[in-house]
């Protein structure tokens, strides 16, 4: 008997598309609390483990009597201590586009949201506001602006490919650029990521979070963007100087942010949070339930090939299970 554990709390629907998923010889067991201790006690005795959101630090993986594998129900596994798996020999694989379309389409949605200030005109209006002349002074449309697209991985493409509707202009900027025939299709054109800066209305950011990417959108970078511009980050927080974002939201430099992921999650206590031209939403761009079918059953298929011994696809892989 194989045992699963699933180290997230998800609602009904998802934690019923897990069970039915899973082969008729696993038994899963999901946590009941989001805490350290919990996941620590659910992963003992556990040959696999699912997660989505929760952090596995040293804690979790050291506790793990026989865990031989640890699939993310998602891309980034910057919250997986990958040393310590390392250390165990425990395999780590991530779904390679997995969330790809609804992170693309919740992109496109934080976009025509900050441009048309939905939350606002949707609390003034259910409070009995009916003024059109003020949102024509302040809306904007994307049609003709200029989208700074920086990663240009799954995501990226996705979100370039719903864009190309729009009639707007794309440039992006990826640490390893995309070859030609890509470019051409998806109609975007490489640039350095500090003219993609000055040069975009709205920046939009598609990049994992690694040491070489903490922070990437800086102070300095913040200061460059044109004023009026907008910053859109459905990828990961610590992309982002946050303090340097709200300051330039609060002053007027930037028309508006749409905000997906922060820092710290959740991001008590932020300055974003009291701003009315944020958008904000808690990390869910990829979490829609008519997704979740193909990402459960790809998380199926990757933990059966470890316990067969078979490689998995290398878009997939992140550690080889056995690995010392």
């Amino acid at each position: 008997m194989v045992t699963l554990a699933v180290l997230d709390r998800f609602h009904p629907h998802i934690k019923a598309a897990i069970e039915s998923a899973v082969p008729t010889d696993w038994r899963a067991v999901f946590i009941e609390e989001s805490t350290l201790a919990a996941r620590v006690a659910l992963v003992r005795d556990a040959d696999i483990a699912f997660v989505m959101a929760a952090p596995i630090p040293k804690e979790v993986v050291t506790a793990a009597r026989k865990l031989r594998f640890i699939q993310k129900l998602g891309a980034g596994v910057d919250r997986i201590d990958l040393d310590a798996c390392r250390d165990r020999g425990i395999g780590v694989a991530r779904l390679h586009a997995g969330n790809s379309v609804p992170v693309a389409e919740h992109t496109v949605l934080l976009m025509l949201a900050v441009y048309r200030q939905l939350p606002q005109i949707d609390r003034r209006t259910r409070a009995g506001a009916w003024d059109k002349e003020a949102a024509r002074g302040e809306h904007r449309q994307l049609f003709g602006k200029t989208i700074g697209l920086v990663g240009l991985g799954a995501v990226g493409r996705d979100v370039a490919k719903r864009l190309r509707g729009f009639d707007v202009s794309m440039i992006y900027y990826d640490p390893v650029r995309a070859p030609a025939g890509i470019e051409q299709s998806l109609g975007v054109r490489y640039v350095d990521l500090d003219d993609l800066v000055r040069g975009a209305d709205i920046v939009s950011l598609h990049l994992p979070l690694m040491p070489q990417t903490a922070g990437i959108i800086n102070t300095g970078r913040i200061h460059a963007m044109k004023r009026g511009a907008v910053l859109i980050n459905c990828a990961r927080g610590g992309l982002v100087d946050e303090a340097a974002l709200a300051a330039a939201l609060k002053d007027g430099h930037l028309f508006g942010a749409g905000i997906d992921a922060f820092s710290s999650e959740p991001p008590v206590g932020s300055e974003l949070l009291a701003l009315d031209n944020t958008v904000i939403t808690s990390h869910l761009a990829g979490a829609t339930l008519d997704n979740f079918s193909s990402i459960v059953a790809r998380a199926v298929a990757n933990a059966e090939a470890v316990l067969c011994g078979v490689p998995l696809a290398k878009t997939d892989e992140v550690l080889a299970p056995g690995v010392s």
